[in-house]
């Protein structure tokens, strides 16, 4: 074992190794990178993991079967919604002795939480709760969300876990760009900021001038921030003849919303960093229920000693094998305050198996059976379109989707903006629509119309993008 180790520490000192690919974080075995003037560091070391993350299956899954039989007790005991849902469904926390029992167990909706509000589904009195966020919710009641003083700590030292995945290091400067408030990005990330060491701008949203001003100022090491709102960022940067490319930053970690491969790379051609992914919902916990590791980045690991993943058919139900695609559901194992059994988080994904860690993975969200728009019988999620979007050179990631109703059929219209330097170049663009409507038709299947924008025209966000505005009549 020595004289492996002696022969890695060898290994990270050649420079001459550490040179591929660009804006990626090494291995610490490999030893750090220069991208455009920067000096990018390696993966984390081992040492300094938590022992769990690298346990074996077993140990995991041993892990995970006590916890969720003190969850089930726990949601039936003290949730009068969990016990009428339990009683229903004829089970009983002890009906559960391993893994596969849970699927004996009833399924939690977002309409469960709405019907419990605001305090309904809390496990323990309001009074004993340290904190309350709350779901934006785009119809009815938000979903209202308590957490104990372990939950906080737990939560913290999740996100901590994840910015350490992402290349994060005690000492770094992390600027926080998700918002803050009832939202649980900007807290989240800020909490988690600090159990790991680092020094956080609590910046949050929006005064995008100011954004890049800090930036350009502090010279954080760190950036978190929705995906859609950190290009708009790279515009603005831009903007004031400042090159992304040489800010300080190395590490963006990105969620709150899906995004795809092609603004992955786009985010890190731009800014000369690596883009890593962060996944959380409200109802589970926030950000940090899985975190991409940076050496690898190929999927949120999910970590599983504090969330029990399924995947399952959106349309009945039924438990899916790892490897296919389905709707993801999520168990806490941890949560005191309001603990959630198989919530269906209507995010549509694939459980891999684990890579950089021993845990699970999960691919890249390709959209939501929520947000799902069927169009003249065929499915589409924005995150399809924007991947023939950014194919194109000339066409930027702003863009908006358009639904209407005409003539009793809904049509689909794409508005997206150029790149600023390719504004002028009208017959190039009238060339990009006419592609880009004709790859929808190929690889999609729908017939959709293209406009072109000016630059600045589609709606900035601040938060998550809306990318699909429904102009059809509410009949």
């Amino acid at each position: 074992m020595a004289a492996k180790k002696k022969k890695t520490a060898k290994k990270g000192g050649t420079a001459k190794k550490a040179a591929k690919p660009a804006f990626r974080f090494r291995l610490t075995a490999r030893g750090p990178a220069s991208v455009a003037g920067k000096q990018l560091r390696g993966g984390c070391p081992r040492k300094l993991l938590d022992p769990i993350e690298i346990a074996s299956r077993d140990e995991i899954a041993s892990l995970q079967t006590r916890r969720l039989k003190a969850t089930l007790a726990l949601a039936y005991r003290n949730v009068p919604l969990y016990r009428q849902k339990f009683d229903a469904a004829g089970v009983h926390p002890s009906d559960f002795r391993n893994l596969e029992d849970l699927a004996k167990f009833p399924f939690t909706t977002k309409d469960d939480l709405r019907r419990a509000y605001p305090f309904g589904m809390f496990a323990m009195p309001r009074e004993k709760c340290v904190r309350i966020h709350a779901s934006s919710g785009t119809t009815g009641k938000p979903t209202v969300v308590g957490y104990s003083r372990n939950d906080i700590a737990n939560w913290a030292s999740l996100v901590a876990r994840s910015i350490r995945a992402s290349g994060g290091l005690p000492g770094d400067l992390l600027h926080v760009a998700y918002g803050y408030g009832l939202f649980t990005g900007g807290l989240g990330a800020h909490y988690g900021g600090e159990a790991l060491g680092c020094t956080v701008i609590p910046m949050s949203g929006g005064q995008t001038e100011k954004q890049v001003q800090l930036i350009a100022d502090f010279r954080p090491q760190l950036i978190m921030v929705t995906p859609s709102y950190m290009l708009a960022i790279a515009d603005e940067f831009e903007k004031q003849g400042l090159d992304p490319r040489k800010s300080s930053l190395l590490v963006g970690i990105h969620g709150a919303e899906p995004w795809t491969d092609s603004m992955r790379r786009e985010i890190e051609e731009r800014f000369a960093m690596d883009a890593v992914d962060i996944y959380g919902l409200s109802e589970v916990m926030g950000p940090g229920v899985a975190n991409e590791c940076v050496e690898t980045k190929d999927g949120p690991t999910i970590w599983e000693d504090h969330f029990y993943p399924e995947i399952v058919d959106p349309a009945t139900g039924s438990a899916l094998a790892d490897g296919v695609s389905g709707e993801l559901a999520f168990t806490t194992l941890t949560k005191e305050a309001f603990p959630v059994i198989r919530y269906r988080t209507r995010d549509l994904t694939t459980l891999l198996p684990g890579t950089a860690r021993t845990m699970r993975r999960m691919a890249r969200i390709t959209g939501r059976s929520d947000d799902m728009m069927i169009v003249r019988g065929v499915n589409v999620f924005p995150t399809q379109v924007e991947e023939l979007i950014l194919k194109d050179p000339r066409l930027s990631p702003h863009y908006v989707l358009e639904l209407r109703r005409d003539d009793r059929l809904d049509t689909l219209e794409i508005v997206v903006e150029p790149k600023p330097e390719r504004a002028d170049d009208a017959e190039g663009l009238r060339q990009a629509a006419a592609l880009l409507a004709q790859n929808v038709k190929a690889y999609i299947g729908v017939s959709a119309g293209v406009r072109i924008a000016g630059v600045g025209q589609v709606a900035r966000s601040i938060g998550k993008a809306k990318r699909v505005i429904d102009l059809r009549p509410k009949d």
